[in-house]
């Protein structure tokens, strides 16, 4: 592995390009394909296919399996989960051979390309793994944006080893892609109550509802409450609007579960609920560590329904089971949510976009109801004009916390800069870098949006930070930061004394 050294980083020659091999075998009706479309086309094409002689079904099964088998772990168990999600349409009385149901479960599936478009915007956290490994060496997690048709983004991982001499291994993925199996949530009173109050519901009625719960409840008692609150339709006018909005919310929240002999990098978060039917955004993991010690590992994302984005929440400590569920407060507002990898004096910490153009911190009892934030950071040099924004968690040191942040400028050009935050009170700035970090280079201009350098998340090992960043929106590169070197820019006469003084002001 080469190096290219560029003012504080250390370009890496190790990048990650979108692979349109890497597919998800998924339930396709004809007719519903399109955003638009409303009419299922299912019945006439259950029709031709019942139609086929019998040793027409044969011969296509046999031929669609010799082409599609190697392309997934267990072809013939997702033509059957198929079948049976669309068998509700054949007659109860018709008896089919396992052939031809597998073909129906054929003709009801497709394939999708999930880094056809893009693959950019990494964070990295320690591996949960770090055995067997040489004196120096971390085992690390990198999640990544990729974007297939329909600019639908998912959820992927990847797995590697960094050491010394900014020595970076990449584990070659697997060979297949999946998106797990899905459960509902236990969902949080207080949580639900405030997702019901921020769409401006009937109170009434939401409290009639909360009432009716313990502070953990399922979607079982949701449905028995909400059946009685319809039964009192004569007194409690809105009562199936209501209805609904509870059931999205409660569809909101859910969890994944891997099988756990599939590799982590084959494993991909993909959208679910209805406030991400149209992307999981730039995932910010962190390795979070509990005030006993325990590691868990947290990340925001933005959820995009088509119209509206949202930060949301994933939670695990594995990579194989996941939690993922909502936030709320004000702070829960925009894109651009990291949570700090610790609590600070009993409570969590976060940094927040909330307003679209300056960094701001927040803070939340439980890590899910985040107050109102303090604005913190506001664009001030010409690289940042157009708005702020943190490029991952903060990362601890001795000087306090490391922030690496983002900022926009003319002609749209994104560039990653640096804070330092105090380490007791993250509302002080010790400094910041007068210069970009890192800006797009020459040959990193050209992509998917041109002239773009962004990351979602570092790890500190040894004195260097891992930095895998997306080039333009279209594939990734790493590169490696000397912290040492870093704080003293931030701490020395070259540091930027940027003052809070004029944040404050601009919020009042």
């Amino acid at each position: 592995m080469s190096t290219v050294k560029s003012g504080l980083a250390t370009r890496s020659d190790s990048h990650l390009f979108p692979d349109p091999s890497r597919v998800l075998a998924q339930l396709f009706v004809p007719g519903l394909e399109l955003v638009l479309d409303r009419e299922s086309r299912a019945t006439g094409v259950l029709a031709r296919l019942l139609a086929l002689p019998e040793e027409t079904v044969i011969t296509t099964l046999a031929a669609l399996s010799e082409r599609f088998t190697k392309r997934h772990r267990d072809f013939n168990s997702i033509l059957w989960e198929n079948y049976n999600r669309v068998m509700h349409r054949v007659s109860s009385d018709t008896i089919l051979t396992l052939e031809r149901q597998l073909l129906i479960g054929a003709t009801f599936t497709k394939e999708f390309s999930v880094e056809s478009a893009a693959l950019f915007n990494p964070s990295v956290v320690p591996h949960p793994d770090q055995s067997g490994l040489e004196a120096g060496s971390v085992r690390f997690v990198l999640s990544l944006r990729a974007v297939g048709e329909g600019h639908i983004s998912s959820v992927e991982f990847r797995t590697g080893v960094v050491g010394p001499d900014n020595n970076l291994q990449l584990d070659n993925h697997g060979e297949f892609l999946e998106a797990g199996h899905y459960g509902p949530a236990i969902h949080e009173r207080q949580l639900f109550q405030d997702k019901l109050a921020e769409a401006g519901n009937d109170k009434e009625s939401s409290s009639f509802l909360m009432r009716q719960f313990p502070a953990h409840f399922d979607n079982d008692m949701l449905e028995t409450a909400l059946s009685e609150l319809v039964d009192q339709s004569d007194t409690r006018r809105g009562g199936v609007r209501f209805k609904e909005l509870a059931r999205r919310i409660a569809a909101c929240n859910y969890e994944v579960e891997f099988d756990e002999t599939s590799l982590l990098s084959e494993r991909i978060l993909w959208p679910h609920s209805p406030s991400e039917s149209h992307g999981i955004e730039d995932a910010r993991f962190v390795q979070f560590i509990n005030d006993d010690g325990s590691k868990v590992y947290y990340a925001t994302y933005t959820a995009f329904d088509g119209e509206q984005v949202a930060p949301n929440l994933i939670e695990t400590v594995d990579f194989q089971h996941f939690k993922i569920g909502q936030l709320s407060g004000p702070a829960a507002k925009n894109k651009g949510m990291a949570i700090f990898p610790r609590k600070i004096n009993g409570r969590f910490f976060a940094l927040s976009r909330w307003d679209r153009e300056n960094n701001a911190i927040a803070t939340s009892a439980d890590g899910r109801v985040w107050g109102t934030p303090t604005t913190l950071h506001v664009p001030e040099q010409p690289w940042e004009l157009i708005q702020l924004g943190n490029s991952g968690s903060p990362i601890e040191t001795e000087a306090g916390w490391l922030v690496i942040t983002h900022g926009v400028g003319p002609m749209r050009e994104y560039a990653l800069g640096a804070l330092l935050l105090d380490i007791d009170d993250p509302n002080k700035i010790i400094g910041s870098l007068d210069e970009p970090l890192m800006r797009p280079e020459e040959g990193e201009r050209d992509g998917y949006v041109p002239n773009v350098l962004y990351s979602c998340g570092a790890m500190a090992f040894g004195d260097q930070l891992l930095l895998p960043y997306g080039i333009s929106d279209s594939s990734i590169g790493f590169a490696f930061v000397d912290v040492p070197k870093l704080l003293e820019r931030l701490t020395g006469a070259q540091a930027h004394p940027r003052s809070n003084k004029t944040a404050v002001d601009l919020n009042l």
